[in-house]
């Protein structure tokens, strides 16, 4: 499978990648996971966007945000493949992605997610640890996790 892997800023992003954008976090998150939250949270402005497209469409996507917006660190967040992409890795490429760019964008910062629970395995594959206890956030367990990299 050929993909188009963008990394853009809010203002370069088109409309329609945009639209495309907020409609699979729609559709994962709030639809398919059945969690109703607010996915607009005014820190998609400040975010880099990455995403893997085929054709036109969207197959997976990740927001990088600056030290300070989420967490005194860097952090990666809103990660989702879409159902016509799962199967195929690309988790483990978009986060790997992120992580490259967080550190050369911020390199004095360490990257940390909230990430939910089911999902510690995953990411500790990519080097995060966990950070305190599990909570519970918009009623799915989550763990703060980070990546460490100065090590």
């Amino acid at each position: 499978m050929t993909l188009d892997w963008q990394t853009a800023a809010f203002d370069d992003l088109t409309p329609a990648q945009l639209y495309a954008i907020l409609q699979l976090r729609q559709n994962v998150f709030i639809i398919e996971q059945d969690c109703i939250y607010p996915d607009l949270d005014n820190l998609d402005a400040m975010a880099t966007h990455m995403s893997a497209w085929r054709s036109n469409d969207i197959v997976a996507y990740q927001r990088c945000l600056p030290p300070g917006a989420s967490y005194q660190e860097s952090s990666i967040g809103r990660i989702v493949v879409a159902p016509a992409g799962r199967g195929l890795k690309l988790g483990r490429e978009l986060v790997q992605r992120g992580i490259d760019y967080n550190r050369a964008r911020w390199p004095n910062s360490n990257i940390q997610i909230g990430a939910q629970a089911h999902l510690q395995s995953f990411y500790g594959s990519l080097g995060f640890t966990p950070l305190g206890d599990e909570y519970i956030e918009d009623g799915i367990p989550h763990r703060h996790m980070l990546l460490d990299c100065a090590a």
